[in-house]
């Protein structure tokens, strides 16, 4: 790519370009005022100012015409071309097909997400949108913000999840929580009542120092506490737990109507109240128009509805 010498073009205005591409086409002053909606003396003076800096009188009066120069004309052709350009280039709008795009996809997630989207996304773009990649990071809440900002990631889903000012966000779904356990090894009725469930040893999602993992706040909010033997930042694995120890599991409802009955686990509503922030989508400001992750937004917020 040719370089370009930006410090000495910041001196010229780049609009007596356009002025003299207008008075190269129309062929008088008046004519070519009139077609750039400026005054007769306004465009004058831009003609005096080609003259002075291309050290050339550029046009020349021939009965009524203005006639160009050998140097109006060989710069002519060249500005021209390079307004023509700029006009392509400021007219260009970004198209998008999805049957045709090849691209990666870099998605921050919570292993909550993983499971509840990824497997049904990947699904849903062989047959839509074959040419397109996902990779998938795992994304922790006091990451996101800075994986988002060095594009480490293009868009982040998860629970706790919110934009920041240079962000931009939409909520997905609210969060909910459900709670599972193996009958053959701890039987309770369902639904669990407060005090079964106050009473029992209990396994949860953690992805930070605290045993109690994303429970915590909802847990302090009603003045709570559980038993927590086993926390652990996966939600299968909090659920393979469930299924081989007397424990219950609090997790995502999603997840838990999902993959809990394939491990033998019955599913049950907390009995507590239990509040949690809503599962969000968040990307960055520079990508909010692009017209593909428009798109991957829009789908995933059908899938996730």
């Amino acid at each position: 790519m040719t370089s370009i010498d930006h410090f000495n073009l910041r001196s010229f205005d780049l609009n007596l370009l356009v002025a003299f591409d207008a008075l190269v086409e129309a062929g008088s002053v008046t004519a070519a005022a009139r077609r750039l909606k400026i005054g007769q003396p306004a465009m004058s003076h831009a003609l005096s100012t080609l003259r002075l800096l291309l050290d050339d009188d550029l046009f020349v009066r021939v009965g009524q015409a203005m006639q160009p120069t050998a140097r109006a004309l060989a710069v002519a052709g060249p500005v021209r071309a390079a307004l023509a350009q700029a006009q392509a280039a400021l007219a260009t709008r970004d198209s998008f097909t999805p049957e045709t795009e090849h691209r990666v996809f870099r998605l921050g997630m919570t292993s909550e997400l993983e499971l509840l989207l990824l497997p049904a996304l990947t699904a849903r773009l062989s047959t839509r949108a074959p040419g397109i990649r996902l990779h998938a990071r795992m994304a922790p809440t006091h990451q996101v913000e800075a994986m988002i900002d060095t594009g480490v990631i293009d868009l982040a889903v998860g629970c706790a999840i919110e934009p920041a000012s240079r962000h931009r966000g939409a909520v997905l779904f609210p969060g909910a929580v459900s709670c599972c356990f193996n009958p053959a090894l701890l039987p309770l009725p369902v639904p669990v009542s407060t005090a079964d469930y106050l009473a029992a040893r209990h396994a949860v999602v953690s992805q930070s120092d605290d045993l109690r993992g994303c429970v915590h706040e909802a847990l302090e909010r009603i003045d709570a506490d559980l038993d927590v033997v086993t926390a652990a930042p996966d939600f299968l694995t909090v659920l393979a737990t469930a299924a081989e120890a007397p424990v219950i599991a609090t997790i995502s409802s999603r997840v838990a109507r999902k993959y809990a009955p394939g491990l033998g686990l019955v599913v049950s509503p907390v009995p507590l109240d239990l509040r949690f922030p809503p599962v969000r989508m968040v990307w960055p400001l520079r990508l909010d128009s692009d017209p593909a992750t428009l798109w991957l937004r829009g789908l995933i917020q059908d899938m996730l509805a």
